[in-house]
């Protein structure tokens, strides 16, 4: 059976969709300024692209700006 636990960032707010965000692994990530953060729109084409095309077996992954 396959599976993967997507971890939301520190911040989760409503927001613009912008189709950009970066997967990173079993870290929380952070930006330039510390910020940890992405928008509800933004972590579901996350989810969605993920499950489209798996690139995660098995695993925890996170995703942030």
């Amino acid at each position: 059976m396959g599976w993967a636990y997507l971890s939301p960032p520190a911040l989760l707010e409503p927001g613009e969709h912008t189709g950009r965000y970066r997967l990173g692994s079993d870290e929380l990530l952070v930006d330039a300024e510390g910020n940890s953060m992405i928008s509800m729109e933004d972590l579901a084409v996350a989810l969605l692209d993920e499950a489209e095309q798996p690139e995660h077996q098995r695993t925890r992954f996170t995703v942030a700006y």
